[in-house]
């Protein structure tokens, strides 16, 4: 069920499913880090999860070519004002999950986008002004797409669990990649 916050965008079948199986085949073999509970890899900048910020010495160099025709994507359609120079990419299990959280406000740009790969994921959003709380389903190779309300007034998370309702079955989890793409803001850069 899709119940997104004002703000919010979701496009389905963002990537084939080919262009899926390459990007998880690259990701698959390229080296993890394991900053958190998940593993992660940056890419572009660098992002502090203890200082919760991106600093001048974060730079990593330029995206890689493998992401290129996904970069262009999400700048080319309108979805970024200058095409994101930063790039997340997490694993998660199932089980795994994020806590409730605002993308960096003063690191990054009005947009957030998250290219999810591999399975399926239920994510929650709530709006901090006022409560309000949603959830919607993010299929494997979606892009959700925060701006406005939903990128700066509402926190977001995915449930640490092993399955989510999905059409009013339940159904397991597989394992998740997600790419998620930024701005650093540009007085980092």
């Amino acid at each position: 069920m899709e119940c997104l916050p004002p703000g919010a965008t979701l496009i389905d079948d963002f990537v084939s499913v080919g262009r899926e199986q390459e990007l998880l085949s690259v990701i698959g073999n390229a080296p993890w880090l394991q900053d958190l509970s998940r593993r992660v890899q940056h890419y572009g900048w660098r992002y502090d999860y203890k200082a919760r910020r991106v600093s001048k010495d974060a730079w990593l160099g330029p995206l890689p070519n493998w992401m290129a025709q996904e970069v262009g994507a999400v700048g080319g359609a309108g979805l970024f004002d200058v095409p994101p120079d930063q790039v997340i990419v997490n694993e998660y299990e199932p089980g795994q999950g994020i806590a409730p959280h605002v993308d960096c406000v003063p690191c990054f740009g009005p947009t957030i986008a998250s290219l999810s790969l591999g399975g399926h994921v239920e994510m929650r959003f709530e709006n901090t002004a006022t409560g309000e709380k949603r959830e919607t389903l993010l299929p494997s190779r979606s892009l959700l797409v925060l701006t406005g309300p939903a990128r700066y007034e509402g926190r977001h998370n995915i449930p640490a669990r092993k399955s989510d309702l999905v059409k009013g079955t339940r159904v397991p989890r597989k394992g998740r990649i997600s790419l998620t793409f930024r701005r650093v803001i540009s007085d980092l850069t």
